[in-house]
């Protein structure tokens, strides 16, 4: 009796929903409103609640990408990128799908980007790649499908970026195993780096690995091929010295 008592006085224990009865467009406003304001948490309450109870029309597929927005700027980047997923799932045609794909790039291109690494400067290539290679998918997806978009070009720049920072980071994964004689590794790292990011500046750090590691293990040929790469590609580089052996005089 006392747990009925409880349970049925009042408000039953729930929270009043301040939103029930709003018309869809009041709701659609109200989340508008709180988000240009800020207060993501409390928008993205409204727009959960829209997209459950007016699953249709235009203002249940533009509050599922104004949803993920929301969640990106929570720093929810996971729930950000699945809300985009599913928009351009129920909505592949959507006159804003290359805003999805945009969005999709910014998050993971931002991701793990907190506070703490701002006030560092953290460098981008020192953090886990595989957020860089899932921002740079999106964006090359949205940069293939939607050429004359008005997001391409921002997201052209962002590509490289990140073709820079994928590669510098292969070549510093290559460095770390040149540094303690794994010189197999160091020579498939550099090679991959080569490979995949041919136009990179990294480049030249990566052939000075490869001409390193060879020499060390012996393998005079493979080692001048990559000197030979260097002088070709680099002819004024002052990290070149650094791939060929020393001279007896000068062993620093």
């Amino acid at each position: 009796m006392l747990v009925l008592c409880a349970c049925g006085g009042g408000d039953g224990g729930l929270k009043k929903d301040e939103t029930q009865g709003w018309s869809v467009e009041k709701l659609y406003a109200e989340a508008r409103a709180e988000a240009a304001a800020g207060n993501y948490r409390r928008a993205i309450s409204y727009y959960e609640r829209l997209s459950s109870r007016y699953p249709y029309g235009r203002y249940a597929q533009q509050s599922q990408l104004d949803l993920a927005y929301a969640y990106f700027k929570d720093r929810e980047p996971a729930s950000a990128i699945a809300t985009c997923d599913r928009f351009l799932k129920l909505y592949p045609n959507h006159p804003n799908a290359d805003y999805a794909y945009f969005l999709k790039g910014l998050i993971s291109f931002n991701e793990d980007l907190g506070i703490a690494a701002k006030v560092t400067d953290q460098d981008m290539t020192d953090r886990d790649p595989q957020a860089m290679r899932e921002s740079f998918y999106a964006l090359q997806e949205l940069v293939t499908r939607y050429p004359e978009s008005r997001y391409t070009p921002d997201a052209l720049r962002r590509m490289q970026y990140l073709v820079n920072a994928l590669a510098s980071s292969e070549v510093k994964v290559a460095d770390y195993y040149l540094r303690r004689k794994a010189y197999v590794a160091a020579v498939n790292r550099a090679q991959f780096a080569i490979d995949n990011y041919p136009q990179a500046p990294a480049l030249e750090r990566a052939l000075q690995i490869l001409a390193a590691s060879y020499r060390a293990m012996g393998l005079t040929d493979l080692q001048k091929d990559a000197e030979r790469m260097l002088d070709i590609n680099f002819p004024k580089s002052r990290k070149l010295a650094d791939a060929k052996p020393k001279p007896w005089w000068n062993p620093f």
